[in-house]
């Protein structure tokens, strides 16, 4: 006699078995870390993006400053640049703004913008374009923004220049504003307005939760001497 056994009972037993626990806690570990991965990746995201528009605007503003001082001389037409006395004693006058030059507008050559700020706690408002004019704040639709019919300067945004005098030899190192060069058997006499200058743009922004200024483009070129 055969003997015949029925699996049914238990196969319909084992179809109707739900998941375990442990099964749920690592299906939700899975999820949780494919969320994790997203958000990481849509943050790494928008650093870039955030990255990528603070350095074009900060080479955009450096580009400024530079096409503005390239109309300018370098030492100013009039007083030029000089050594008063002799010796030790010996001081230099026509570096830095010359007196009565307080407007953004009365700058007129390159050593007066030695030390200059334009922007938050700067010496002139700004930042500035090529013209000397304000860069403007703007809303998403572009529209310049204004406070009491006054433009508003962008936001967060300055720039810093510094001009030096450098070895006509070698335009790495700098010179101090008093320095002349003597004649040897080898080099000819120059005089301290005879010098290259070395004129450097930094362009820093600020976070608006930040108290502190991050510097986001150096932009230098060399002036020779003419």
């Amino acid at each position: 006699m055969r003997i015949v056994r029925s699996f049914s009972g238990r196969a319909r037993s084992v179809a109707r078995r739900g998941f375990t626990l442990l099964e749920a806690m690592l299906a939700l570990i899975i999820i949780a870390v494919g969320v994790l991965a997203f958000v990481d990746a849509q943050a790494a995201f928008t650093r870039s993006n955030n990255w990528s528009s603070h350095a074009a605007t900060g080479m955009l503003l450096a580009n400024e400053i530079r096409e503005m001082a390239s109309r300018f001389p370098r030492h100013d037409a009039v007083t030029g640049l000089s050594l008063q006395g002799s010796g030790s004693g010996a001081s230099v006058a026509g570096w830095g703004p010359e007196t009565g030059e307080t407007d953004l507008d009365d700058l007129d050559d390159l050593d007066d913008l030695d030390g200059l700020t334009f922007g938050s706690g700067g010496d002139f408002t700004g930042p500035i374009d090529a013209f000397g004019g304000i860069v403007p704040q703007t809303d998403l639709n572009g529209v310049v923004l204004t406070d009491n019919g006054e433009v508003i300067p962008l936001v967060g945004w300055r720039q810093r220049v510094t001009v030096e005098k450098v070895d006509p030899y070698n335009f790495s190192q700098s010179r101090a504003v008093a320095y002349t060069q003597a004649a040897t058997s080898q080099v000819p006499a120059i005089g301290v307005d005879g010098f290259p200058l070395r004129v450097t743009v930094v362009v820093e922004h600020q976070d608006s939760n930040s108290t502190q200024w991050d510097e986001v483009t150096r932009l230098t070129w060399i002036v020779p001497a003419q």
